[in-house]
């Protein structure tokens, strides 16, 4: 019997393979390119059943309609072999056949088992996270963390896996101190890197944001287009906060949007940070036009509601006719969607994603209608806290656009607990407090920008 890096059994095979499997859960970790050469592995190795395994996940991690069937040949092969594996090969094998097969809540448990029989299997507990996070689940992510970290304390990618649980939980100081942890095992460490900047932005700490970003992206090296892109997309937040609209700009041309732009991960990163540009004022010209010319193959990904709600705005915002496609497929998924996700896409996606069009074609009261009636569930739809945040950003600007000034003033004061010297918020809260008729206020608010 063998075994990986990480100390996890795996059944016998050439030294070759077992380089290979260490490779892509290293790389995988780690979020760099090397972990792309499975593919490559499980072709040289057909007979091993973690490499094809191992590809297959790689393939269902595309986040979109062909993915299945382009891990199909992989897990074929895994499983054609998976009698003779090792226990935890044959769990591995049942986890990636029920993910495929769109049965997450059975994938879910199926990590569960692998985890408590091997803790250290960190590639299980990154998948079961993933999982978890695509579902709204934070504190399901922290308890997966927390259940292996006595066994794999050791490893810099488990505090960083913690400290992303931590924050998405709301426990801050917590989150910092496993991130900071992570970081003190390995400074190239970029999950717990991001999930440190996850905290700074939500205690405004803008400035450290960027001097910490900054301090640490000489470490962004071989890092895979969504690690990479996303790293960059947290330091353009704070950009946008300090109101260097320049910055922000540069870093969507040349790191946010300049990579690979058919990728979901990618392309939802570019449609967030081009909507958060416009929304603090900045004029983005045409790059809406490049963006949407690669959605319009998404114009029936229902793949995962987070994805598709801002695949839809994309292609709403450029004026493009996949949009009413893609409104309608969400219409259609809520209706027939896998069980285990069908009232999510009912009450939550199909609401947002109607509010959503309406914005983009000026009708704000829709568009507060449908939006507002789904934020109290909207985590249920993955993603971050800081990636939702855009489309409480945008029932902001429907509120002023629409004149509900009152309630706009509220929402503004409240986010700037988190945000207090942002630019792009303060300019926001003296036009509205001007147009209220209190000019007090809205010197105050300018003064914060001077």
């Amino acid at each position: 019997m063998h075994s990986d890096y990480l100390g996890n059994p795996v059944s016998p095979t050439s030294d070759t393979a077992l380089a290979a499997i260490d490779t892509f859960v290293d790389g995988f970790l780690s979020y760099e390119t090397r972990a792309a050469e499975v593919i490559g592995a499980a072709e040289a190795h057909p007979e091993s059943v973690l490499l094809n395994a191992y590809a297959a996940t790689l393939w269902l991690l595309l986040e979109a309609p062909e993915a299945a069937e382009r891990a199909a040949p992989y897990l074929a092969r895994a499983r054609a072999a998976v009698d003779e594996a090792h226990p935890r090969e044959q769990a591995f094998v049942a986890f990636v056949t029920a993910w495929s097969a769109d049965d997450i809540p059975a994938a879910l448990a199926i990590a569960d088992t692998i985890l408590a029989a091997w803790p250290r299997d960190l590639l299980a507990l990154k998948l079961s996270q993933y999982h978890a996070f695509n579902r709204g689940d934070f504190p399901a992510m922290l308890r997966a963390a927390s259940a292996v970290l006595p066994a794999a304390g050791d490893v810099a990618q488990l505090h960083g896996m913690m400290a992303f649980a931590y924050e998405q939980c709301h426990l801050l100081d917590e989150a910092e101190a496993a991130a900071r942890r992570a970081l003190g095992l390995q400074r190239k460490e970029p999950w717990a890197q991001h999930a440190l900047a996850h905290v700074m932005l939500t205690q405004g700490r803008v400035a450290e944001g960027v001097a910490f970003l900054e301090g640490v992206r000489d470490t962004w090296t071989g890092l895979n287009s969504f690690m990479d892109t996303h790293l960059w997309w947290h330091l353009a937040l704070f950009y946008l906060s300090q109101g260097r609209f320049d910055a922000a700009l540069a870093a969507y041309d040349d790191h946010v949007w300049g990579q690979e732009k058919d990728y979901s991960q990618d392309q939802v990163g570019a449609v967030s940070l081009l909507a958060r540009l416009e929304l603090a004022g900045v004029d983005v010209g045409d790059r809406w036009d490049d963006v949407a010319d690669r959605l319009a193959a998404r114009a029936d990904d229902v793949v995962q509601p987070f994805l598709t709600l801002q695949y839809l705005y994309g292609l709403a915002r450029a004026g493009r006719p996949q949009a009413d496609a893609l409104l309608a497929a969400v219409r259609r998924a809520a209706l027939d969607a896998p069980d285990h996700v069908r009232e999510t896409w009912r009450e939550v996606a199909l609401p947002v994603a109607e509010g959503l069009v309406a914005h983009t074609r000026g009708d704000y009261p829709s568009a507060l209608r449908g939006l507002r009636a789904a934020l109290p569930r909207m985590a249920e739809i993955g993603g971050s806290h800081a990636q939702r945040d855009l489309f409480e950003q945008l029932i902001l600007d429907a509120l002023i656009r629409a004149d509900r000034l009152s309630e706009a003033q509220q929402a503004l004061e409240l986010r700037r607990g988190f945000d207090p010297d942002g630019v792009p918020l303060n300019r926001a809260l003296a036009q509205v407090y001007d147009r209220l008729g209190l000019p007090a206020e809205a010197a105050k608010a300018r003064a914060r920008i001077a």
